[in-house]
């Protein structure tokens, strides 16, 4: 199933614990544009960069009717101290039992240094209003990454 996501696929929903004892869900943020993000790891460089990059164009994102949600397989308590850490302003999601980043199809093999494990592929989904999914960017380049989706936003 996770092979076949593709522009136009309906998005497959989540409901994800977030800050404050509350829930993230894609059928809550119906009719709204969602910008669902993964990434590896709290805390790192690239996944930090990332996400002070979204927090960043935040209020363009919201101007365009888009919501951004970023998901690890982080526990909660790690991606509080990450947000707060880095005054980040967007919502993160933990997925610690994997079951969206699987849906997703972003629970890949890796390889680093010549050893093979599996992770979280950085890639990221824009989905549409109509809850189907517009555009994908898969092994993202961190560097100008949140300028290319805020364009995106603006022209769906």
């Amino acid at each position: 199933m996770t092979d076949t996501l593709e522009a136009g696929s309906p998005a497959p929903d989540f409901t994800l614990p977030v800050k404050g004892g509350d829930t993230v869900s894609l059928a809550a943020l119906k009719g709204r544009k969602v910008v669902l993000y993964f990434y590896p790891k709290d805390d790192t460089p690239g996944c930090t960069t990332e996400a002070i990059d979204f927090t960043a164009r935040l209020a363009d994102f919201e101007a365009a009717g888009a919501s951004i949600v970023g998901v690890s397989r982080d526990s909660l308590a790690a991606h509080d101290r990450f947000a707060t850490k880095h005054n980040l302003g967007i919502v993160l999601g933990a997925d610690t039992d994997g079951a969206v980043t699987e849906a997703y199809g972003v629970w890949v093999e890796k390889m680093n240094y010549g050893r093979k494990y599996f992770g979280i592929e950085r890639a990221t989904f824009l989905i549409g209003a109509d809850g189907r999914i517009a555009r994908i960017w898969r092994k993202v380049k961190v560097k100008g990454h949140a300028d290319e989706v805020l364009a995106a936003v603006q022209a769906l």
